[in-house]
């Protein structure tokens, strides 16, 4: 009887932190910020009473939220698929017979674990209109000089550069991990059956690593949906109050639920922000699954 009682019992002791702090730190503000997107909720004042819907409404007819959709959206597809295929062909590098593959396969996660305020920062110079590096590259070609964060394409071109540098090395060292632990013997019969580097790269290398790409596809999709860091910090004027810019040229999801909830204190507003961005990176990240399955299995 005891026996029974044990193994009934213990294993649920072994998983009940998990879902303590789930519930703590993931359903309770899951449901709170719900519970406020439906009320007129002023930061630091609180709850001016229940709104029901209308604060979805007013998001969906506020031009400055599908501003910052059209902005996400954009920077997403400009630095995730980027940065995912550099990453598998940095991958497939590191993966040969490399000189000092140790140094280099250290090396490229160093982008990562540098404080994402100094890459912004840095690259906010490097972008810089008067004196920034890629003017001055441009500048020895003949192209007058471009001010990055004035316009919506080149900040949006800028923003996406320091994204994918920042996130390429670490997207590689995980498709990496997974080519090492294909068996050598698949690659041996392409190479029997005469089949090129390349060929056995698509024929091998990726099926084999499918369930790792879909793993990247969807985490990058996330993390490219709720971007804030970069577009905050990358230009000194938008940083204090999250408009991404003059004329909010790339003010992103998040940036604007930033303003609308530390800047202008509408708490309410800025929770049904967030409960859009929450659906719409589900969705995204859904389909992105879906494409990115039936592209690998196709090969």
């Amino acid at each position: 009887m005891t026996g029974r009682f044990d193994q009934r019992v213990i294993p649920l002791l072994f998983v009940a932190p998990f879902f303590l702090l789930f519930a703590v730190f993931g359903a309770y503000p899951l449901l709170a910020t719900l519970w406020m997107s439906l009320h007129d909720w002023h930061l630091i004042n609180g709850d001016a009473g229940f709104v029901g819907l209308a604060n979805y409404r007013d998001l969906f007819t506020d031009p400055d939220f599908w501003n910052a959709l059209t902005n996400t959206l954009s920077l997403f597809v400009l630095s995730t698929v980027p940065q995912l295929l550099f990453a598998l062909g940095l991958a497939a590098l590191l993966n040969g017979r490399l000189r000092g593959r140790t140094f280099w396969r250290a090396g490229v996660l160093v982008p990562n674990v540098v404080s994402v305020v100094a890459v912004a920062l840095v690259f906010a110079q490097v972008f810089g209109r008067d004196f920034g590096i890629v003017n001055w590259l441009l500048g020895l070609v003949g192209v007058d000089p471009i001010d990055w964060p004035a316009e919506v394409w080149s900040s949006h071109l800028a923003i996406a550069f320091i994204v994918t540098w920042r996130w390429t090395g670490y997207n590689a060292l995980i498709y990496l991990a997974a080519m090492q632990a294909i068996p050598a013997h698949l690659y041996e019969a392409a190479k029997l059956d005469g089949a090129s580097g390349w060929r056995a790269f698509w024929t091998v290398t990726v099926p084999m690593i499918r369930p790792t790409i879909l793993f990247t596809t969807v985490v990058s999709t996330i993390g490219g949906l709720q971007l804030f860091a970069e577009p905050l910090l990358f230009e000194a004027k938008g940083a204090s109050t999250g408009t991404g810019g003059s004329d909010r040229q790339y003010q992103t999801i998040t940036m604007y639920l930033y303003e609308r909830g530390f800047t202008l204190f509408d708490a309410g507003y800025a929770a049904t922000v967030a409960w859009v961005l929450f659906v719409l990176v589900a969705v995204i990240a859904l389909i992105n699954f879906a494409l990115v399955r039936r592209a690998v299995a196709s090969r």
